[in-house]
């Protein structure tokens, strides 16, 4: 685990994607540079980005990383599981995640984050890492956080 000088600060990232997300009209353009924000401050991640839901399916939106799956049903895999119960999945060791669907053999641990905005499911917010039990209860929190500051910029 790393030490509590080493976590993010939620609170500055929630105001540097604030700022970041303020004034832009283009939601492509807006998710483009929250997933970069994220992936050039978040340690020991190696994929950030989003599905959006289309139908039945999320579709691969912008994301920082190797190349992804394109389209993953819901109900399936973990994005697919975040969209289809609504809540937040944080998984420890994704070996363990039956149905796992693999996009990068060097993911160990993820959490994926559904994007609820008036009761519609927009997509999720999908963040690997490289390491086993990465992601905290704290870091859950924060996330979800600015997952919540992401949604407040759409029109």
């Amino acid at each position: 685990m790393m030490g509590a000088q080493n976590e993010p600060n939620y609170q500055r990232l929630e105001a540097q994607a604030d700022a970041l997300l303020t004034g832009v009209k283009h939601t492509v353009s807006k998710a483009a540079n929250f997933a970069a924000l994220l992936y050039a401050e978040l340690d020991r991640v190696n994929w950030v980005g989003f599905y959006f839901l289309e139908g039945e399916k999320l579709f691969l939106g912008p994301f920082q990383g190797l190349p992804a799956c394109i389209e993953i049903p819901v109900g399936q895999g973990v994005c697919g599981t975040a969209a289809a119960t609504g809540n937040t999945i944080r998984v420890a060791d994704v070996h363990d995640f039956d149905g796992h669907i693999v996009c990068d053999a060097n993911s160990e641990s993820e959490i994926v984050i559904p994007l609820i905005r008036n009761g519609n499911l927009l997509g999720v917010l999908d963040i690997d890492s490289p390491e086993k039990n990465r992601f905290s209860a704290r870091d859950e929190a924060g996330l979800v956080r600015l997952a919540e500051t992401f949604l407040s910029h759409l029109g």
